[in-house]
């Protein structure tokens, strides 16, 4: 899951952005509409997390923007007014959902999971291959019931992997879903989280190497979750 934070007020955007990594999200950070505007344009942010009062660019412009390009973000309006005027304003222009501040974390976190899985069932599905389960909502992995502790980076790239149903997905692509942008385009960082994902998932193996293009689980499957 693929996080941008904008927000002008520095040490609240990092809280944020620091809180959502410990929940297993790839959180990017701006300062101003500006530069999220940019970074907005560039990655594709499963959320956007939206200061509506910000310097040069507000945050109004900046959704409308998001909304323009035609891209399926889902937005989250933050701002420091909580009337239902100031509410109706902020969905009015396309935003997804609002919350006031002060806000409690436990809320936004799941605010932002509640969007990020707007474009699937009610029910989160559970991505599956062989043996191999995935749950996303309750953030398990197990095989053959046996559950297996992975490591957020590990979890993002069996998920990615699972939800693409049997396509290849490239190393690229892994990096841009599961990483930051802080992270090195040019390192072995992908190939080393696949082999030890390999090695925790044991065999018989589930992930392919695609030689030139990428990785892929060819029986990936998506099913209803169990009640």
């Amino acid at each position: 899951m693929r996080i941008l934070v904008v927000e002008d007020e520095a040490p609240l955007a990092d809280a944020i952005a620091r809180g959502l990594r410990r929940e297993g999200m790839a959180v990017d950070v701006a300062y101003d509409g500006e530069t999220g505007h940019e970074k907005s344009t560039v990655t594709r942010y499963d959320v956007v997390v939206l200061d509506r009062d910000l310097p040069g660019m507000s945050g109004d412009e900046l959704c409308k923007e998001i909304l323009s390009s035609g891209a399926l973000t889902r937005v989250m309006m933050l701002t420091a007014s909580g009337t239902i005027e100031d509410r109706v304003a902020g969905l009015s222009l396309g935003a997804d959902d609002y919350l006031a501040k002060p806000f409690a974390f436990p809320e936004l976190v799941a605010r932002v999971r509640a969007l990020a899985r707007r474009a699937t069932p009610a029910t989160p599905p559970v991505l599956s291959a062989q043996d191999v389960e995935l749950d996303p909502a309750r953030r398990t992995v197990s095989r053959g019931g046996q559950p297996i502790e992975l490591t957020r980076k590990e979890f993002g790239v069996l998920e990615v992997l699972l939800a693409a149903k049997g396509s290849v997905v490239s190393s690229e692509e892994l990096l841009e879903r599961v990483w930051d942008e802080n992270a090195d385009p040019f390192t072995t960082t992908v190939r080393v989280t696949v082999m030890t994902l390999r090695k925790k998932l044991g065999e018989p193996g589930i992930i392919d190497t695609v030689v030139g293009s990428g990785y892929r689980v060819p029986s990936a499957s998506i099913g209803p979750a169990e009640a």
